[in-house]
């Protein structure tokens, strides 16, 4: 994997990438689809990603990992521990 976003996602894979998206930490939590509250808590703690952190897997990594609409069936929550 080549890039990963706070939340574990593959930057290379996302659809944002296309719209000039720079990341998670280079655009300060502030993302082309609007603020990220992941990849805030994560810049908050000083961590590169929330496989880092001491609550990971956390109730909302967990829930934004498996949102219906979003989500990508817990995919980014293993590539995190992968990661870790």
């Amino acid at each position: 994997m080549s890039e990963l976003a706070s939340c574990g996602l593959d930057c290379q894979a996302c659809e944002y990438r296309t719209k000039n998206c720079p990341g998670c930490q280079a655009s300060g939590g502030t993302l082309a689809w609007g603020e990220c509250g992941l990849a805030k808590c994560c810049m908050s703690k000083k961590l590169e990603h929330c496989g880092k952190c001491d609550e990971f897997p956390c109730e909302k990594l967990k829930a934004f990992s498996f949102d219906k609409a979003h989500g990508d069936n817990g995919r980014r929550i293993e590539n995190l521990r992968t990661a870790k």
